[in-house]
C-alpha cells in the first residue's frame, strides 16, 4: 500500500514539475501571439461579457495592434502579419477605418465587431464555445493576461488528458510523463497557448481520445461520457473539427472491428464504439445544418475568393483541387527540408510495430482527422504553421512514449493488467503469498478450481 501511494505521489510531483516548467517558459511571451483572427474571438468574448459591440471591437483592436508590435515569434510563424513599418497607432487607425467601412456596407448585426464582410464574420459567429470559455478570463484579468491564462489552462488540460490516456492503457509512469512533456513541447503546446479556438478544440479532442481508449478497455460509462461531452463541446468550439474527428474515429473503429472479425476475434466493444462515434458524427452534421452554419462549400469559396472579396465561383471544386495539389506539394517539400514531423512519425511507426495498445487505433484516427482538417482548407498561408493540422501531432505524442516501456502492452481488446499485477505474476514468492491469502482465487487462476474458484469458473462458462 505504501509503495502504491508513493508511486502516485511521484506521478503527481512529475506532472506538477512539467506544468510549472511549461508555465515559466510561457511567461517569456505573454503577448505577441495574436493572429488576425484573435480580434474576432476577443470581440465576441467581450460582447458576451456585457460590453457593447462598438466597445468590444475597440478593445479587441487595441489588443491586436499592441500584440503585433511584439510579433513575429520564431516559434509561431503565423503571427507575422504586421504591415511593414506600421506603428501601433497606424494599425489602430486602419482597423477602425475597416470597421467603419463594413458598418456602412451592411454588417450591422452579430456579436462580433464588423472587421470584415458579414459572410466572413459568420464563420466566427458559428464558434461560440471559445469566446464563452474566454469570458471569465478577460473579465477578471483583462485581455492580455486573460488570453494568456486561458491558453495555459487549455494547454495543461490537454497534456493531463494525454498522461491519463497513456496510464489508463497500461503505460508506465515515465511513459505517461513523457507523453505530457511531448504534448507541451511539440506544436500541440504552441497551438494550445495561442489565442485561437484551435487549442481548446485540441484539448477537447484529447478528452475524446481518452474516452475512446477507455471504451476499448471495457470502461463504457466513463468512456461514453467523455466521448459524448467532448464532441458536444467541440461542436460549439469548432464544429468542423468535431465532425472530422468523429468521422475518423468511426472509420478507425469500423476497420478495427472488420479486421478482428476476419481474424475470428470479434470485439463487441469495438463495434459499439464505431456506432457511437458514427451517431455523434451524424448529430454534429445535422446540428450544423439546422443552425445554418457555414459548410464545406462556404469554406472553399472563402479560400478561392479571398474571404469573399471576389464573386463566388460557379463550381469551386476544380480550382479547389488545384490548390490541394499546390499546398501538399509545398508541404511535403517543407517536411523534407525540416524533417521533425517525419522523424517523429517514423518513431510512431516503430511503436506501432513493437507495441500493442488500445491507444494505437485511436491515435491513428485522431491524426487522420488533422490531415482531413488541413485538406479542407489548403491555404499556403498555413504552410509554416501547425494549427489546422495539429491533430496529426497527437500520433507521436501518444505512441512514441510507449517505446520507453520494455514490455508490450495489452491488445486493448480486453481489460489490461496493471504493472503491479504483472510484477506479481513474474514473482513466484508473491504468487505463493497471494495463494495463501486467497486460495479460491489462486486456484481459479491456476486451473485447479475448488470451492469459490470452481463456482465462478462455472458461471463464466455458462
Amino acid at each position: 500500500m505504501r509503495s502504491k501511494r508513493s508511486t502516485k505521489h511521484l506521478s503527481l510531483i512529475g506532472l506538477l514539475l512539467i506544468a510549472v516548467a511549461f508555465a515559466g517558459l510561457q511567461l517569456t511571451a505573454v503577448t505577441g501571439r495574436a493572429s488576425p483572427d484573435t480580434k474576432n474571438y476577443l470581440s465576441y468574448a467581450l460582447s458576451l461579457s456585457g460590453e457593447s459591440r462598438a466597445e468590444a471591437g475597440r478593445r479587441a483592436i487595441d489588443y491586436s495592434c499592441a500584440s503585433q508590435q511584439h510579433a513575429p515569434l520564431s516559434s509561431i510563424p503565423w503571427t507575422s502579419r504586421k504591415i511593414a513599418g506600421e506603428s501601433q497607432e497606424q494599425c489602430v487607425r486602419r482597423l477602425n477605418d475597416s470597421v467603419a467601412h463594413w458598418s456602412r456596407n451592411g454588417n450591422t448585426s452579430g456579436m462580433i465587431a464588423p472587421f470584415a464582410n458579414h459572410r466572413f464574420m459568420a464563420i466566427f459567429e458559428a464558434r461560440p464555445g471559445y469566446p464563452l470559455f474566454l469570458v471569465p478570463f478577460v473579465t477578471v484579468f483583462d485581455a492580455t493576461w486573460g488570453l494568456w491564462l486561458a491558453g495555459l489552462v487549455v494547454a495543461l488540460a490537454g497534456s493531463v488528458c494525454v498522461l491519463l490516456t497513456l496510464r489508463c492503457a497500461g503505460a508506465s509512469r515515465r511513459a505517461g510523463l513523457a507523453g505530457q512533456a511531448l504534448y507541451l513541447a511539440l506544436p500541440t503546446g504552441t497551438v494550445a497557448m495561442n489565442p485561437l479556438s484551435d487549442g481548446l478544440s485540441l484539448a477537447l479532442g484529447t478528452a475524446v481520445v481518452l474516452g475512446c481508449t477507455l471504451l476499448s478497455l471495457d470502461r463504457p460509462r466513463t468512456g461514453v461520457a467523455l466521448v459524448v461531452c467532448g464532441l458536444a463541446l467541440m461542436f460549439l468550439v469548432r464544429y468542423s473539427q468535431a465532425l472530422l474527428l468523429a468521422a475518423a474515429l468511426t472509420a478507425g473503429f469500423a476497420l478495427r472491428w472488420a479486421w478482428l472479425r476476419r481474424c475470428r476475434r470479434p470485439s463487441a466493444r469495438t463495434g459499439q464504439a464505431a456506432v457511437l462515434c458514427g451517431a455523434l458524427a451524424v448529430a454534429v452534421y445535422a446540428g450544423a445544418h439546422l443552425l445554418s452554419w457555414p459548410t464545406g462549400q462556404d469554406s472553399a469559396q472563402d479560400l478561392l475568393t479571398d474571404h469573399y472579396r471576389r464573386p463566388d465561383l460557379p463550381n469551386p471544386w476544380p480550382e479547389f483541387l488545384v490548390q490541394e495539389r499546390i499546398f501538399w506539394t509545398a508541404w511535403l517539400h517543407r517536411q523534407a527540408t525540416y524533417p521533425v514531423l517525419p522523424i517523429l512519425l517514423a518513431l510512431s511507426a516503430w511503436a506501432l510495430l513493437r507495441r500493442r495498445s488500445a491507444i494505437l487505433p485511436v491515435a491513428l484516427a485522431a491524426a487522420s482527422a488533422g490531415i482531413l482538417n488541413q485538406a479542407g482548407h489548403p491555404n499556403l498561408d498555413q504552410l509554416l504553421g501547425h494549427r489546422l493540422i495539429v491533430f496529426v501531432w497527437l500520433l507521436p505524442v501518444l505512441t512514441v512514449p510507449l517505446l520507453l516501456d520494455r514490455e508490450p502492452t495489452s491488445t486493448g481488446e480486453g481489460p489490461q493488467r496493471s504493472p503491479l499485477k504483472r510484477r506479481r505474476q513474474r514473482d513466484p514468492a508473491a504468487s505463493r503469498a497471494a495463494a495463501h491469502r486467497h486460495p479460491g482465487v489462486a486456484d481459479r487462476h491456476s486451473g485447479r478450481g475448488t470451492g469459490v474458484g470452481e463456482n465462478v469458473g462455472a458461471v463464466r462458462e455458462r
